[in-house]
């Protein structure tokens, strides 16, 4: 596994799907959850360093890289945020961890900000969102200027299966990496990353359950945001935003999430939208800096 070295795989089997993740390293368990549309190879620049201080887990999101993609329900809570979460929440039992420190970006951490929610301090020790406004929050704030800037959201909500057909025609991550969202365009990423986020998206199966994501993000994970509305996080939150990015110019991230949460801290990082492949360092810093001083010793 050149891009994890030292790192085994792993695949877990439950409630009828099997999520693929890399694991690594010894210390506090430490989970990163991938954007799209990416996998677990977005850490590569990351994990393989958090590994000398935690135990570091990456899996691939249910419907992303390795791990199954079941055909969505008419409603798409098999691709809700909840169920996605329930998912690492399993996953990271199955390793040995009960509880554990939580970095997520783009979808990552909006599958993260749901499993915090849903799962509490006593499973999240700490959590850090990456380039993200809590969903609700954005579709309530959409304007011309975000559509056009994330224009693939409302692409990805129609019905299926317009939206698969047209993303079939050309590899998502080189329309999102040229759209602006990546200050340095594919420069930004390794080649043998690149290539892997290409071969999992010529599988039509990952097409359609990104699309799936989408749509609940749209609908059932909206349901499930609006009830949870005033129901503040407890755990320590650390926000991290692209200062050239959507995020960092059309909304306050450190004022969204002080919404949600109790303890927010956070700052922008000089890049776009994909922070831990343009900014490595910085996100490193940040990371370890966070978790460090919310260690327990029991951990």
């Amino acid at each position: 596994m050149p891009l994890f070295p030292g790192f085994q795989t792993h695949r877990i089997r439950h409630n009828g799907v099997t999520i693929h993740a890399v694991a690594g390293g010894a210390g506090p368990p430490l989970l990163l959850l991938h954007g799209y549309p990416q996998s677990h190879v977005m850490w590569h620049r990351l994990a393989p360093r958090l590994a000398r201080e935690y135990s570091v887990v990456c899996p691939d999101l249910r419907g992303y890289g390795d791990s199954s993609k079941p055909r969505g329900l008419p409603d798409h809570s098999n691709y809700a945020k909840r169920a996605m979460a329930q998912d690492m929440v399993d996953v990271m039992q199955r390793l040995g961890h009960a509880s554990f420190h939580l970095v997520g970006h783009d979808r990552g951490a909006r599958v993260g900000h749901r499993l915090a929610r849903d799962h509490g301090p006593a499973v999240v020790r700490t959590f850090t969102a990456i380039d993200i406004a809590p969903t609700l929050a954005m579709y309530e704030a959409t304007d011309l200027a975000f559509a056009r800037a994330y224009y693939h959201w409302f692409l990805m909500l129609q019905p299926a299966p317009l939206a698969e057909k047209m993303m079939a025609a050309v590899a998502p991550f080189h329309v999102l990496a040229g759209s602006g969202l990546s200050a340095r365009g594919l420069k930004a990423f390794a080649k043998p990353a690149l290539a892997e986020y290409v071969r999992t998206f010529a599988d039509p199966r990952t097409i359609h359950a990104t699309c799936e994501d989408y749509r609940a993000s749209g609908g059932i994970d909206l349901e499930h945001d609006r009830a949870d509305r005033g129901k503040k996080l407890a755990m320590p939150v650390q926000v991290l935003w692209g200062r050239r990015g959507v995020v960092g110019t059309q909304f306050d991230p450190l004022a969204e999430w002080r919404k949600v949460a109790r303890h927010v801290s956070g700052h922008a990082i000089d890049c776009g939208h994909f922070i831990p492949e343009e900014a490595p360092e910085e996100t490193l810093a940040a990371i370890r800096g966070f978790v460090a001083r919310h260690v327990t010793p029991h951990e």
